[in-house]
């Protein structure tokens, strides 16, 4: 919980209402991260990504608008290995289509950060921003820069040597905007004016943290499977490879490597976080259940642990399926549902940010 200094200027209700508006704001950022990584994940899996091999932060945002605009990016795209080793002979109405995923992801990630920025000045400015407020929300647009010089550096990784990006950038560069989302919906949910609800126990608020830090781990482990294509091996379940525990998983010197660089390996540690993730969750839930029947936090927990079973069944098929691409956006967006529940169940044991400093009563008044 963190203490704020009292403005004795300032009602209780105008302070209510800045935090309502900062709130929806959030909120509406949060939505554009996810739509963002949703794009992301069709440009990853229409091999679109380096379709735009320079980085113009401002100028990149105007798309081509000629026919020599349009042969202008195509030859620098034909310069790249993935061209030359995958795509050569490829027409420049296919390019474009490529083109258009990476253009649309560039796109949005620009949209967040006016959309971000242009708000938090308008309130910082108004005097709308609570002191204590101000440091997180500077802290979550330095974020948004450090991952738009992430998701560069992702790209740059595939224009010499390589004709994909590397498998470590691209889960850094995924699992970072699941950490601006987590960020923003927990600031955002500390922001609302209904009493947190009670866990039943002191273990109960840990458990919702370890949920959420399980889930960041598992999106991780989720970009290292699709910086290595591992979903389109191995399509079987229960069994991989025809076994409960593949018996090659460590071929690679140093041994470290596997975990990062071989697909079998990397898939089999991705299965075996999601049956960690699924296992805490539903334990979780029996408790609430046990403990605290019918309460809100027993409702939260149980509907969280729903949420991870369904995401399981998708990621199932999925693999079953061969990883069609509306089966993949479909886990991957899963993923993030995942991750706002795991979020908004912790942040709701925690409790809000509080109205005064310890020792200056202030009744909040008002939803």
């Amino acid at each position: 919980m963190t203490s704020i200094t009292t403005d004795p200027t300032r009602s209780i209700q105008r302070r209510l209402a800045d935090r309502r508006a900062i709130r929806i704001w959030l909120y509406l950022v949060a939505a554009m991260v996810m739509a963002l990584v949703v794009v992301g994940g069709a440009t990853r899996l229409t091999e679109s990504g380096l379709s735009i091999t320079e980085w113009k932060p401002i100028h990149g945002i105007v798309p081509p608008l000629s026919d020599a605009e349009w042969q202008e990016e195509f030859d620098l795209y034909r310069q790249i290995p993935q061209y030359q080793q995958i795509n050569r002979g490829m027409s420049l109405s296919d390019f474009q289509t490529i083109y258009w995923w990476e253009w649309t992801h560039r796109f949005l990630a620009r949209a967040v950060g006016f959309v971000f920025a242009l708000p938090l000045a308008w309130f910082w400015i108004a005097g709308r921003v609570e002191s204590w407020l101000k440091p997180r929300l500077v802290g979550l647009l330095a974020l948004g820069g450090l991952q738009g010089a992430i998701g560069w550096w992702m790209v740059a990784s595939g224009l010499v040597e390589r004709t994909d990006v590397s498998q470590y950038r691209l889960a850094i560069h995924l699992t970072t905007a699941c950490i601006i989302l987590t960020a923003t919906l927990w600031i955002a949910r500390g922001l609302s004016s209904r009493p947190a609800a009670a866990p039943p126990t002191a273990h109960s608020g840990k458990v919702g943290l370890l949920i959420v830090a399980l889930t960041l781990v598992q999106i991780y482990l989720g970009g290292l499977v699709a910086g290595l294509n591992a979903g389109l091996s191995f399509n079987t379940w229960p069994l991989m490879d025809g076994q409960i525990i593949p018996s090659n998983l460590l071929p690679m010197s140093p041994i470290w490597r596997n975990f990062f660089e071989n697909v079998m390996t990397v898939q089999f540690v991705h299965r075996t976080g999601a049956y960690v993730l699924l296992t805490v969750a539903l334990l979780h839930a029996f408790a609430a259940w046990r403990i605290a029947p019918g309460s809100h936090h027993a409702k939260g927990a149980q509907l969280l642990a729903l949420a991870v079973t369904g995401q399981a069944a998708i990621g199932i098929a999925t693999l079953l399926l061969h990883v069609p691409i509306d089966a993949a956006l479909t886990h991957q967006a899963g993923a993030l549902l995942v991750l706002t529940g795991a979020v908004a169940h912790a942040r709701g044991m925690h409790g809000r940010y509080p109205l005064a400093q310890p020792g200056v009563e202030l009744r909040a008044v008002g939803a």
